[in-house]
């Protein structure tokens, strides 16, 4: 749940970025985020878009070698820690069953000032925008109770949109063609929030 996890220009910041197991054998996982998991700024944060933050254990080894930072579930603020894929390997659009929970890749994750704080690193989201290790958010297609330990995401359906490697560094980079930000634009999946951000990008690009 939200709580004051440091200060900014003297102000305190609340946060539910900082999270904890689950002690249940299961837990509800609703339409804009899982049960006693709250989010303090709705404006940017949970909803029905972004309702599931998974983060990748494969980034682990890079954070701890190049960033010396020793990770563990919730490192990153997020609500999944998953084995088995990274940005490259899924894409928005693709859908897992988690427990009864039917869940779809909506964006990447944008890295904020917050995760300094609750990292305790300043350096550490200037590392995501440059690495593209993000994670992703998913919304939830359908609300049922989920396993909250041991469990897997299965693979229901692919994602035809872009991986959620190429939707972070179409936003970021500066380097992608205006056709590419076309593209990713328009992917059916895509959040409404990254659809705004890329359109003033291209927008920017055109001018």
């Amino acid at each position: 749940m939200p709580k004051i996890i440091g200060t900014a220009h003297g102000e305190p910041v609340i946060s539910g970025i900082a999270k904890r197991a689950v002690e249940a054998s299961d837990v509800f996982v609703g339409a804009t985020n899982i049960a006693g998991d709250g989010q303090a700024d709705l404006e940017v944060h949970g909803g029905v878009d972004k309702a599931v933050y998974a983060y990748p254990s494969e980034h682990w080894p890079w954070w701890a070698r190049e960033k010396k930072l020793a990770c563990a579930p919730g490192t990153f603020g997020e609500n999944l820690t998953l084995a088995g894929a990274d940005e490259n390997e899924v894409r928005i659009g693709e859908r897992f069953r988690w427990g009864g929970a039917l869940l779809e890749i909506s964006q990447p994750r944008a890295p904020c000032f917050k995760l300094a704080i609750h990292t305790g690193r300043p350096d550490v989201p200037q590392a995501i925008a440059l690495s593209a290790r993000c994670g992703w958010y998913l919304r939830v297609i359908e609300e049922r109770a989920a396993p909250a330990h041991g469990a897997s995401l299965v693979r229901i359906a692919p994602g035809n949109g872009p991986s959620v490697r190429d939707a972070f560094a179409a936003l970021f980079s500066t380097t992608f063609d205006l056709n590419t930000l076309h593209r990713i634009h328009a992917a059916p999946a895509l959040s409404q929030a990254w659809r705004v951000a890329l359109g003033k990008k291209i927008a920017a690009f055109r001018a």
